[in-house]
């Protein structure tokens, strides 16, 4: 994160409250804060601090950023090497660099005496945040977190963002448990709150629904003021209590009840917005909120509210709420025209936002070409040349193979940039020039503010196909890993079975993101999965599980590592390690062997393992890599006897092994459901796989996962069906009155079960979830609408959050594993990122 204010590493050890050591004299200037050393841009302008996690320790990574030019750093201890090999470098020691990350953020804050609101609930933050930033940009200058940046690390790294041109910030604050708020009051020193509201998220962090209530008004005890919901009565009669402790904050309340300070006296819907009637103090008004839904009408009332609160005028908000636009919470990655991938993040254009996305596109896509289409970055606050030289500096550093430009300011600033560039003064000039044969094998990133109109880049670039899609949230991934760590202890590795597609995810797109956040290593099925991850830019160790002697070649071209589960795959490996011994990795061709503990599939014997044991003693070439099994019955507690026999006798083989070879070797045996229920299981490495896209066969675990995969399409045509007529092929339904029927372009070529069609199985339209009808085809199928309004292009879930792939499964008689790995590779994968 980067900010146009400098300090000194003096000035750093002087707010953060460290002891500076090395060179006292480092004249460096830092502009960016870094925590992940994999989003480093200006090495010269940078301060790292080394965070110390519950799976990762940040001073792993100095010596790298040392090297690569990094000066200056916030560690827990400094190791004399460092000091001895970079002398010019500067270290600010602090017991906890998290502590002194904030601590700085604080002083940050504290230099600037700008107005600055602060928003906290279960649902909304962002949303509000975005949209308040929305009505007030012509206004004021505004500095907010970038994306949803609201935690105890995102809070002090969007509070840096502050600099002198700034008259107002708009800042979220989220916590997960007692304790986080009160860091996050004194970072960001709010003198006006907006609470949106209070639900279930993070209830696993409290005690209570009270006790969460009460920690996040600790947002608060500084303000002002209170923006809240009248209507929420439970948070009504908590913040009654709280304020009377806290006698300067003055509640402002909206909401249905004639108390409210702002009251609402009508709602009327129709399908596009929502007229709302308002009473505040002696005036009456209306106001059209662009949306439908609850949660939109509710979070444009705390807009509504706030300015009102504020003193902006009824005919203000009146004009301006109208004007309101989504907001897109997402990056989105989809697959392009000519091979290409394109990343669509135009929900907003600032710096900040600018370097995320940048980082984004050069970790998580396969391609080596990359473009960067770029429009004017609007309301930034900094003058011209001053804010395109720092985008000169975040776009010169990444090198990307191409710049668009598009805008009269970015146009003007041309010669900053280094890279080769084409610029437009508008977005119309590019699409007339606009050749789709220019864009081949690559990745595009589209970054441009609202008024640029990017979604009509995004139509040219998108490969024109199937309205079906599947949607991967990348966060819920990254989530998902992070509850199965957490269950584990630091020093246990993690194997992610990317096999069967990434059971129908994307096994490219999903690897980069695992390899991101640095899993030990890949598992596949076949090696030509290998093969594929290997040229998508995946360097980590990957094993397959099903290797065959065909592929033999494509293991040793790729650094491929085989599981070997039987004596004639060995004796025929052992024969390839000899005409391969160019290939061989250091200690010898490595490679995992399979123990069938009770599953009686694939492995050796228990009776096998002296034998295998003599004939790996014989070819020291073939090196164990690791030694694991498979849990026949890991989920299902009436096995848990034998599941605890297969533990034990794994344990008892694996130590033959080790005292046969003389070393030692990984142990692996626990799947997802073993990582919760059995933690004697999880010996060196586990094995988590369906559990990272959201499925456990643990209750506890499963309230835990976030959803992951939402499988969608669209209505494509509404007709009405008379009593007595028939629908799909083989006439299966026969109308038993007039009824309207939505037709669906997803079949069963898609991954839409036949068996789900004649009322089976159930589609979600515009959140209702209803029947199909008839038979279901190859390519669409049949939903009885009847009695809904529903209209061509309205969305469809085939599954997702709020139709769960296990239901689904439910109604087939099948598992999980099956509905996910049917998705068709027909169909379009859409990955997406907050």
């Amino acid at each position: 994160m980067t900010n146009s204010t400098s300090y000194s590493i003096s000035d750093v050890a002087k707010h953060a409250g460290g002891r500076l050591c090395g060179s006292p004299d480092n004249y460096t200037r830092i502009r960016f804060l870094l925590c992940d050393s994999r989003q480093l841009l200006l090495p010269q302008d940078t301060l790292f601090f080394a965070l110390r996690t519950k799976k990762n320790d940040g001073h792993h990574y100095v010596e790298e950023l040392l090297k690569k030019g990094v000066r200056c750093f916030v560690v827990e201890k400094v190791r004399d090497a460092w000091l001895t090999a970079y002398p010019e470098a500067a270290f600010v020691v602090h017991e906890h660099p998290l502590a002194a990350l904030q601590m700085l953020a604080a002083a940050h804050r504290t230099s600037f005496s700008i107005p600055l609101l602060a928003i906290t609930g279960s649902n909304g933050k962002t949303v509000v945040k975005e949209w308040l930033s929305q009505l007030l940009a012509r206004e004021k200058r505004i500095v907010r977190n970038p994306k949803s940046y609201n935690s105890q690390i995102g809070v002090p790294l969007s509070v840096w963002l502050i600099s002198p041109q700034h008259q107002l910030g708009v800042f979220e604050a989220g916590i997960s448990q007692p304790g986080e708020m009160k860091k996050l009051q004194r970072i960001l020193q709010p003198d006006t709150g907006i609470l949106t509201n209070i639900g279930s998220a993070h209830d696993e962090g409290f005690t209570s629904r009270r006790e969460k209530i009460w920690e996040k008004l600790l947002l608060f005890v500084s303000c002002q003021s209170l923006v809240y919901c009248r209507d929420q009565q439970f948070v009504h009669d908590e913040l009654t209590v709280w304020v009377k402790q806290h006698p300067e904050v003055r509640p402002f309340s909206w909401g249905g009840n004639q108390e409210a300070d702002v009251c609402i006296l009508n709602r009327q819907k129709s399908d596009n917005n929502t007229r709302v009637t308002l009473r505040y103090k002696t005036r009456q008004f209306s106001v059209c909120v662009p949306f439908h839904d609850d949660a939109s009408v509710e979070n444009a009332m705390h807009c509504i509210a706030y300015l009102l609160k504020s003193g902006y005028a009824p005919e203000f908000i009146a004009e301006n709420i109208p004007s309101l636009q989504a907001v897109a919470m997402r990056l989105e990655m989809k697959e392009g025209v000519n091979g290409s991938t394109v990343i669509n993040d135009s929900y907003n254009s600032d710096l900040q936002s600018l370097a995320i996305a940048l980082d984004f596109q050069e970790n998580q896509t396969r391609h080596q070409r990359k473009t960067l289409i770029l429009s004017d970055i609007l309301q930034s606050g900094i003058p011209g040349n001053e804010l395109y030289a720092q985008v000169a500096d975040l776009v010169n550093a990444r090198k990307p193979d191409r710049l668009i430009g598009i805008g009269r300011e970015i146009s003007t600033h041309a010669g900053k940039f280094t890279v080769p560039a084409l610029f437009f003064e508008t977005t119309d000039a590019f699409i007339a020039s606009f050749d789709v044969t220019g864009f081949k094998e690559e990745s595009i990133l589209l970054k441009g503010a609202r008024k640029f109109g990017f979604e009509r880049l995004s139509s040219l670039l998108q490969q024109k196909d199937h309205q079906t899609v599947l949607e991967i949230d990348l966060d819920g991934l990254t989530h998902n890993l992070n509850v199965f760590r957490s269950l584990i202890t630091a020093d246990t590795r993690t194997m992610c079975m990317v096999k069967a597609f990434s059971y129908g995810s994307g096994s490219v797109e999903v690897a980069r993101m695992l390899q991101f956040h640095q899993v030990d290593c890949l598992a596949v099925a076949y090696a030509d999965e290998g093969k594929e991850l290997r040229r998508g830019g995946i360097d980590i160790p990957i094993v397959v599980m099903n290797p065959e002697i065909r592929t033999f070649d494509i293991l040793f071209h790729y650094r491929l590592e085989p599981e070997v589960y039987g004596f004639p795959l060995l004796e025929r490996l052992i024969k390839a390690v000899d005409h391969h011994k160019e290939h061989l990795q250091t200690g010898g061709f490595r490679v995992h062997i399979k123990l069938d503990t009770g599953m009686h599939r694939l492995g050796f014997l228990p009776e096998e393992v002296t034998e295998l044991c003599n004939v790996l003693v014989r070819h020291p070439y073939i090196r164990v890599a690791s030694v694991f099994t498979h849990m026949a019955a890991s989920e299902d507690r009436q096995h848990d006897a034998f599941s605890a026999a297969q533990i034990r006798l794994f344990a008892s083989l694996c130590e033959i092994i080790e005292n046969k070879l003389g070393y030692s070797f990984l142990r692996h045996m626990a799947n997802s459901a073993a990582i919760s229920r059995f933690p004697e299981a999880h010996f060196d490495m586990v094995r988590p796989g369906i559990g990272l896209y959201g499925v456990s066969g643990d209750p506890s675990v499963q309230q835990l996962l976030q959803h992951v995969s939402t499988f969608r399409s669209v209505v494509s045509q509404v007709k009405r069906i008379k009593k007595g007529d028939a629908i799909g092929y083989g006439r299966q339904a026969i109308a038993t009155g007039d009824m309207t029927v939505a037709i669906v372009p997803v079949g069963y070529a898609d991954g839409l079960n036949r068996r789900l069609g004649n009322g089976r199985g159930n589609l979600l339209v515009n959140g209702q979830k209803v029947p199909t009808v008839g038979n279901i085809s190859m390519d669409m199928c049949a939903i009885d609408v009847t009695g809904l309004k529903v209209r061509e292009g309205d969305d469809v879930i085939i599954f997702g959050k709020d139709l769960p792939v296990t239901e689904v499964a439910e109604a087939l008689g099948t598992i999980p594993y099956e509905v996910l790995t049917s998705v068709s590779q027909r169909v379009k994968r859409i990955y997406y990122q907050s």
